[in-house]
């Protein structure tokens, strides 16, 4: 895998996403050297959720037909309960998800957006967590879930909150640059 600063990474997030959970990981991997680009279903700038209410616009860099997956060495899945309800509805999201990890790129979800990973059906026998309301999503699918800030299995990163975004970016970073499982 690429220094990070070599690296590519796609935040993949429509209307409703966690502010901080675009936000913090996109402004943390841009701070540690990665070129990071937004990808909506429709190329358009979003809205996020934050506090209870609509939070801020974020502008995109492209829609969801113009990705090239070998493009890129990770896609981060913000969560918020909205964005990925949204998201695991859209079959080219799902069939984007599913085209990262088995590509063998970091698939790195926080959040509610672990739900874009079950509807791929890439969590069956791997270690995870989320948030946990949505627990119960991620067992019935085969996930082994634990309660961790961060879990890490064959380049699946997934964490809990808002709360774990310092040590979820720290952990994108570790994996794309030593590609080593932790968690």
């Amino acid at each position: 895998m690429p220094k990070i600063s070599e690296a590519r990474i796609l935040i993949l997030a429509t209307d409703g996403f966690e502010q901080s959970e675009l936000e913090v990981p996109r402004d943390q991997l841009r701070e540690a050297g990665a070129t990071v680009e937004i990808v909506s279903p429709d190329g358009e700038s979003i809205r996020g959720w934050q506090d209870g209410d609509w939070g801020q616009l974020v502008s995109v860099d492209l829609a969801l037909a113009g990705v090239d997956v070998s493009s890129y060495d990770g896609i981060v899945l913000p969560g918020g309960q909205i964005n990925p309800d949204k998201l695991r509805m859209e079959a080219t999201a799902v069939d984007l998800v599913r085209r990262f990890h088995d590509g063998g790129k970091v698939v790195a979800a926080i959040c509610h957006g672990p739900w874009l990973l079950v509807e791929a059906d890439r969590v069956r026998g791997r270690n995870v967590t989320s948030y946990k309301s949505i627990r119960t999503d991620l067992e019935n699918a085969g996930g082994l879930w634990s309660d961790n800030e961060v879990v890490t299995d064959q380049r699946i990163i997934t964490s809990r909150s808002p709360d774990d975004l310092d040590a979820f970016c720290a952990c994108i970073i570790e994996v794309i640059e030593e590609g080593e499982e932790n968690g």
